[in-house]
């Protein structure tokens, strides 16, 4: 092996064979992470990958599902899945037998225990785990069918729309993989944490004086999270969202807009909850600080500059509705009655009642939140084209070059291992079963299961007005989603973004969008040395609130809190500390918070024992008057007429 100045890997010798190979590849973050060493020999697909594996993928699959519905939702990554894996498999290296086992009728065998736990043991088992933690879009319409329109719904219906959508992903996968796998020049940077983790786990580690180990850090923060979530999640609700200003103005519906933190701007909110933290945009301890300052910048100029200026001005009515709402209204400022223009027999729009009826309104952030998503769109092509589309086109004219032979990777990967057949993919698209592919079908059977489980078990789930106080079960994600099914399904675009509706002006955002990046281009250009202009990324910050709702302003204020601190004065002050523990910090949080979930609705909740009966068990701010409308006359439910 050959290390140059920089520490860069230039050569190392591979395979059975002793070959030299040069580190090739063009991406200079992948070099510098990615060692190219590789032992063809080493235990891979063993009984323990498949054990820990599909264990990890079911888990993930239900946990995901299971925290889809409560009030903060909280996502649970692969990273958890990658460091608990590395103890259970080592456990089972040194407990398990040796003995071959050999199956009948069939020339296999396996053994239980092939040797010492393998990285590529661990590197599968992982991928299993990415598998069922990335969720099934479409277990989003068997709940809005079921919870919301009240309608039945065959479960084999609704188990063979989660899993051909799956499957379809993983074929088109498959054909592309020429140009989106084998090329060196297309890299995924967030998976350079994963390696990184890899590496760190799997070093042999002394541990420091007075310190302690990866793993010992991890088992702390792991046991430390999961003591304390009883308290949100059970004890203390409300510390999920603390709202000064509404605790000191209680009859103020203006001070109750500002100082909210789940229906107003959030000004002097915070929680002390992780799930508050990570429930919506991921944990900000593995997000790069300078996404988190332009997702901070959008959010400021949208929450605290756009919304109050258009509701104060009453633009498109916002008075008549509440501040932030994700649900539909009518022009009277009532929940939009879907019954009145929905044909019960034919599931589609009742055009005479719509006529007798009323246009759908929104919330003016929920209207503004679609016109957003508009600019965000263009603002994307507009910015990749702008600062990326010459570099793109030269990668894709070597991607695409028939002489084009990869780097060292793709060379490694060819040498000692078999591809697999590319009818495989094809089949996948027409049949959508491979066996190569079962972590996807497990993933989506058990995010199918563990969603009609909780449809059929928890009574009234999603509905706000029915659920017993401090129940968790609101669905905030779902609730958004159902809304959406009104607004894009029921009623059309045609009836909200044309002059047939009352949101028509919303399309000049995808003008504002395709214009946005063009400045800081121009900057960026004109005063080449400054590299900060080139960190200003215009597609973040118009869609910095593409969250809200199901995120509230509480939870954006604390993860940039959380993500600056540890992103900026942790790592700049401390590098050495937050490079060796800042994601194993971020996954034992995780993991603390998704067990104890599980664990208090097992134990208590799923038997009706909700919590203590007092002013802490609410599941809100104590905001209730910011979700009033401002407008004379308007009649809402736990409001005052003005």
């Amino acid at each position: 092996m050959t290390v140059d100045g920089k520490n860069n890997f230039s050569s190392f010798s591979i395979g059975s064979g002793g070959a030299e190979e040069e580190n090739d590849c063009p991406i200079e973050e992948v070099r510098l992470t990615v060692p190219i060493t590789d032992d063809p020999l080493e235990a891979a697909l063993t009984f323990r990958t498949w054990v820990l594996g599909l264990m990890s993928c079911c888990l993930l699959s239900f946990v995901n599902q299971f925290f889809g519905y409560r009030q903060n939702q909280l996502y649970i990554s692969s990273v958890s899945a990658q460091i608990v894996a590395l103890p259970l498999g080592k456990l089972m290296a040194a407990t398990f037998p040796t003995r071959v086992f050999k199956v009948p009728m069939l020339n296999w065998s396996f053994t239980l225990n092939p040797g010492p736990f393998t990285l590529k043991e661990h590197v599968l088992i992982t991928i299993f785990a990415s598998c069922g933690a990335g969720g099934v879009y479409a277990v989003n319409i068997v709940t809005i069918v079921k919870a919301f329109y009240r309608r039945k719904l065959h479960p084999a219906a609704a188990l063979m729309l989660s899993m051909t959508t799956q499957m379809l992903g993983y074929g088109w996968a498959g054909i592309f993989r020429k140009f989106l796998v084998d090329s060196p020049y297309m890299w995924w940077p967030a998976n350079l944490v994963q390696v990184s983790l890899f590496r760190a786990l799997h070093e042999k580690e002394k541990r420091p004086r007075g310190g302690h180990t990866r793993l010992q850090f991890f088992l702390l923060v792991f046991i430390s999270s999961f003591a304390y979530y009883i308290i949100p999640s059970y004890l203390f609700p409300s510390i999920t969202c603390i709202s000064i200003v509404c605790l000191i103005w209680k009859n103020s519906i203006t001070a109750q807009q500002i100082g909210s933190g789940f229906y107003g701007l959030g000004i002097g909110s915070f929680g002390l909850d992780w799930s508050t933290v990570a429930s919506f945009l991921g944990s900000p301890l593995a997000t790069p600080g300078f996404a988190i300052v332009n997702i901070l910048i959008g959010f400021f100029l949208i929450v605290y500059v756009t919304l109050p200026i258009s509701y104060w001005s009453n633009s498109f009515d916002a008075k008549r509705f509440p501040f932030i709402s994700s649900h539909t209204f009518d022009s009277l400022g009532n929940n939009y009655n879907i019954s009145r223009v929905l044909n019960s027999k034919t599931f589609d729009l009742d055009q005479v009642g719509y006529d007798n009826y009323s246009k759908l309104y929104l919330s003016v952030f929920f209207a503004f939140s679609y016109g957003l998503s508009f600019a965000t769109l263009t603002a994307t092509i507009s910015h990749v084209a702008l600062f990326h589309g010459r570099s793109i086109w030269q990668l894709w004219k070597k991607t695409t070059s028939a002489t084009e032979l990869g780097d060292v990777h793709t060379r490694i990967m060819k040498r000692n291992y078999k591809e697999v057949p590319q009818w495989w993919f094809s089949s996948i698209l027409v049949i959508m079963v491979a066996l190569a592919l079962l972590a996807c079908e497990v993933s989506s059977s058990v995010y199918f299961s563990t969603a009609w489980w909780l449809l059929t078990s928890v009574d009234n789930i999603c509905d706000l007005s029915l659920l017993p106080e401090g129940s968790p079960w609101t669905c905030p994600g779902d609730d958004v989603f159902y809304n959406a099914s009104i607004i894009w399904g029921v009623v059309g675009p045609l009836r909200m973004f044309t002059k047939y509706g009352v949101y028509g002006a919303m399309n000049w955002f995808f003008l504002v969008g395709l214009l946005a990046p063009v400045p800081v281009w121009l900057l960026a250009r004109q005063f080449p040395n400054k590299k900060w202009i080139t960190l200003i990324n215009m597609p973040i910050i118009i869609g910095a609130t593409g969250g809200m709702p199901p995120a509230r302003s509480v939870n954006y204020i604390t993860w940039g809190v959380v993500g600056m601190f540890f992103n900026f004065y942790v790592y700049k002050r401390y590098k050495g500390w937050w490079a060796r523990h800042n994601y194993i910090l971020s996954a034992a949080l995780d993991a603390g918070v998704a067990f104890m979930g599980i664990v208090v609705y097992f134990t208590l909740q799923s038997k009706d024992i909700i919590g203590p009966d007092w002013w802490g068990l609410a599941n809100d701010d104590h905001c209730s008057l910011a979700k009033c409308p401002t407008a004379p006359g308007v009649v809402a439910k736990g409001c005052p007429v003005l």
